[in-house]
């Protein structure tokens, strides 16, 4: 798998969602996607290679660290509720597609309900 086409999947699928916005708070290097002012990912060139970081649930980022080699603890961010996905060509477009939707789902969920650009836990599941 190219670093562009796992980028392009995750930028792709954030662009969908509700709400969801990009801006380059830490340079022209890396893209980071919000709702309602908060992070849920960011696209980077920072490691070398076209990496995505997703905000994921503990338990889950755990389980998938141990499932896939291509995710790895987040790249400089908390390492439990942070995630990094490799280009290695393991990561099927679903997969990352879900990732994405996951880590804007858990951003929404900590926003007041008045803010809420979607009902999280109906989201994307129906």
């Amino acid at each position: 798998m190219d670093s562009d086409i796992l980028q392009h999947w995750a930028r792709a699928r954030a662009e969908e969602l509700p709400g969801a916005y990009a801006d380059q708070p830490f340079g022209p290097e890396v893209d980071v996607f919000r709702v309602r002012e908060r992070m849920f990912m960011a696209l980077s060139l920072s490691t070398g290679a076209a990496t995505v970081t997703l905000k994921a649930a503990p338990e889950d980022a755990e389980a998938l660290r141990a499932a896939f080699p291509a995710i790895i603890p987040g790249y400089h961010m908390n390492k439990r509720h942070w995630i990094t996905l490799r280009p290695d060509g393991s990561l099927e477009q679903d997969l990352v597609q879900e990732l994405v939707t996951e880590a804007y789902r858990l951003v929404v969920a900590g926003l007041p309900r008045t803010r809420r650009p979607v009902d999280p836990e109906i989201f994307g599941r129906i």
